[in-house]
């Protein structure tokens, strides 16, 4: 049974990729949230009237 051993290459190649997903998530959610605020803001004028 061969053994399982992380290397420095690998356990940077993993971290690098976390925190990709997370920083990408990260934009992804503040986007979102952005583009439903101004949408609300738009609209709001709308129904003033």
């Amino acid at each position: 049974m061969p053994e399982l051993s992380l290397g420095i290459p690998t356990l940077l190649a993993a971290t690098a990729t976390l925190l990709l997903v997370f920083v990408s998530g990260g934009v992804i959610y503040l986007s979102t949230i952005e583009w439903r605020d101004r949408r609300r803001r738009q609209a709001a004028p709308l129904s003033r009237r």
